[in-house]
């Protein structure tokens, strides 16, 4: 999975540092910005396009599950894609790709037409930011710049959910819900044409295959397993056609470790989440990708749902998640020395799994202040604390020629494990929410109780994912204090100043708390 990037110096020169190298930093800043933002800005904006496009409830998760599967699963691929035929030019290829995808998705007539437009916003995507981080590592040569670079880039990129929920809030309150589409459009175009002049192209020197056999297969055995799940809502977890796809995603999934392990150049070479460490660490993010997107969106049906709040507002109630992130990998930041990964990660996923258990106790008549908060406080500091030695255990040991993949690996985790946790927590609450209406007189308390009670027992499912991922970090994680320290932002690049395809955004949100600080 490693390349070297083409550097046109003679041995014993240095190439001239680019004079327009921050220009580039901006334009992949932005970028950046559109690829986190779009996880999460359609999130508030979900109900009002479920009502216009009168998407059902067992479907509704399609929305966001689309564009985390395309990107999750593509990821790897696109950033070979990159390396290969050229990463500026791929860059601008995503940008304007990613910009039609947004303006078919905004002006969609139906569910499939703005489903079908997330899947091609997250495959676009998967070859944009890895080119993007590519891109940012050979353009600042110098560490001091480039963790500088990767600092302000990182401050970005981990602020985006929170901005993507205010944003989608504002403007489905004061325009529409499309707009949450629309308006990459023109920042799309404007970033492409400005990377057209600003940035340098580069190539990696090495050539291997595209290892498209396992990039079928996983992607066959990762859109099979979602899907699985979505239809156990409607037709029973026993039913013929929902195990059909269950065990189709298992034949398809043993069919991409076994491509895995005899290609020459695999997408995914099965040493690096072989290891004790980086294999606990990558289950744990899964896992954490499972419980969270769909516990923002759950919450946002409560808001807006049962507490009657405007999508605008709905933003706004989200704004204590970033703040705790931000503060909670502050803390982790310097606590990680002493403690080393283990005990701070799984102290963080155990206080935030306790923050979800809280979240089941909510009723219609609980309050946004009194039980709300608190518990979304709690879950937001111990993702923080968990996200940084979770990011950096997912680099201890690699060899320098696979750190690329090591680095994507959490990222590629958390963005498939927030498909397949929406598409099974959507699952869990409708079915839920049927089971509780069935054994109740029909009324408008009686709808709105139901509803809660599938959003709590959504809470309860994704409790006990976090308390998964806490003991398989307490059973797997053994890296001591110096070896989870020991991981600066170069050794994401590889060894030299090679390209890292995509960081996780959780780890660049710490390295910018720590250059900050």
């Amino acid at each position: 999975m490693t390349t070297t990037d083409t550097a046109p110096t003679a041995a014993g020169q240095t190439q001239a540092p680019d004079p327009k190298r921050y220009w580039s930093l901006a334009v992949i800043a932005v970028a950046q910005l559109m690829i986190v933002l779009d996880a999460s800005v359609v999130i508030v904006a979900l109900p009002s396009a479920q009502r216009a496009l009168h998407i059902s409830i067992a479907n509704r998760q399609w929305v966001m599950s689309a564009y985390t599967l395309a990107f999750g699963s593509l990821l790897l691929l696109g950033g070979r894609i990159a390396d290969y035929l050229g990463r500026r030019r791929m860059f601008i290829i995503g940008l304007l790709g990613f910009g039609a995808a947004s303006a078919l998705g905004g002006l969609a007539q139906d569910s499939a037409m703005l489903f079908g437009a997330r899947a091609l916003q997250g495959a676009l995507a998967a070859v944009m930011a890895p080119a993007a981080l590519s891109l940012l590592t050979v353009t600042f040569t110098e560490p001091r710049e480039r963790a500088r670079a990767f600092g302000v880039y990182g401050a970005i990129a981990g602020g985006g959910a929170a901005i993507g929920l205010v944003l989608g809030g504002t403007l489905t309150q004061l325009a529409s819900w499309r707009w949450t589409l629309l308006i990459n459009v023109p920042i799309a175009l404007v970033a492409a044409v400005a990377a057209s002049r600003v940035i340098r192209e580069s190539r990696g020197e090495s050539r291997g295959s595209y290892d498209l056999p396992g990039a079928v297969t996983v992607t066959g055995a990762l859109f099979l397993l979602v899907y699985g799940f979505t239809v156990a809502g409607t037709h029973g977890w026993a039913a013929p056609f929902t195990v059909a796809l269950l065990v189709g995603a298992a034949v398809l999934m043993a069919a991409f470790v076994a491509v895995e392990l005899r290609t020459e150049h695999p997408l995914l070479p099965l040493r690096v989440v072989l290891d004790r460490n980086r294999g606990g660490s990558y289950l744990s993010s899964l896992l954490v990708g499972s419980a969270m997107l769909g516990t923002f969106l759950f919450l946002t049906y409560f808001f807006q749902g049962t507490l009657h709040y405007s999508a605008l507002k709905t933003g706004f109630a989200f704004l204590p998640f970033s703040g705790g992130i931000i503060i909670g990998a502050g803390l982790a930041s310097r606590l990680l020395p002493r403690t080393g990964p283990r005990a701070l990660m799984t102290a963080g996923l155990v206080l935030a799994g306790g923050g979800l258990a809280w979240f089941t106790g909510l009723t219609p008549a609980s309050s946004y202040l009194a039980h709300v908060l608190p518990p979304e406080i709690l879950v937001s500091l111990g993702m923080g604390m968990a996200f940084v030695p979770l990011s950096s255990t997912a680099l201890i040991g690699v060899e320098p020629k696979d750190a690329g993949v090591a680095s994507a690996l959490v990222n590629t985790t958390q963005q498939v494990g927030g498909s397949l946790g929406t598409a099974l927590l959507n699952t869990v609450a409708a079915s839920a929410a049927t089971t509780y209406l069935a054994g109740h007189a029909k009324s408008a308390a009686a709808v709105q109780s139901a509803a809660v009670h599938g959003y709590t027992t959504a809470f309860t499912v994704s409790a006990v994912l976090l308390a998964g991922a806490a003991v398989v970090a307490g059973l797997l994680v053994r890296a001591s204090r110096d070896q989870a320290e020991d991981q600066p932002v170069g050794a994401l690049a590889g060894e030299g100043g090679g390209p890292r395809r995509a960081a996780p955004v959780e780890l660049e949100l710490v390295e910018a708390v720590e250059s900050v600080a």
